[in-house]
């Protein structure tokens, strides 16, 4: 049974449980179903969104609710800022952090050959667009647009939903 709250609060709930949701299914599809394949900072932009899912989930059936949507609103402002970073290499503005890496090897794989067949994915290239914008700057966008909306509903929702 879900905690109930306030009108406000419950769109904040809902939000940030819809937006990482959707952020890590589209990053699933593109990546099992179009063939693109993430690059390191690509990674580093789902963990927040991980954590944030997590958080979104718990503040159905906890309570207090309103820290619970705001750390998960927390989550999907860190992986939108990170997107604005991984965009900004991709676009040439400043070098990236580190060399992009490879996936981990499986156990009883050779770890040579399976490091010569790895795609390599470099962070600065972009994979795919829409509108001139990479799916890093439409993270940036949608994540940071989410996590202020979310942010919105929680000032408007007040002490009623705790």
């Amino acid at each position: 049974m879900t905690v109930p709250v306030a009108p406000s609060l419950r769109a904040a709930r809902w939000l940030a449980l819809a937006l990482p949701l959707a952020a890590l299914a589209g990053a699933y599809i593109s990546q099992y179903g179009f063939g693109l394949v993430p690059c390191e900072m690509c990674w580093w932009q789902r963990y927040p969104h991980m954590i944030a899912l997590i958080f979104a989930v718990l503040a159905f059936f906890w309570r207090p609710v309103r820290p619970l949507v705001a750390v998960a609103a927390l989550g999907i402002l860190a992986s939108g800022l990170i997107g604005g970073f991984h965009a900004g290499v991709e676009y040439g503005w400043w070098k990236g952090l580190t060399a992009c890496a490879a996936s981990p090897i499986a156990a009883g794989v050779d770890p040579l050959d399976a490091i010569l067949k790895a795609p390599v994915v470099r962070c600065d290239q972009v994979q795919w667009s829409l509108f001139g914008i990479s799916l890093a700057g439409w993270n940036f966008l949608f994540s940071i647009g989410g996590a202020l909306a979310v942010f919105a509903l929680l000032t408007r929702s007040g002490k009623a939903g705790r």
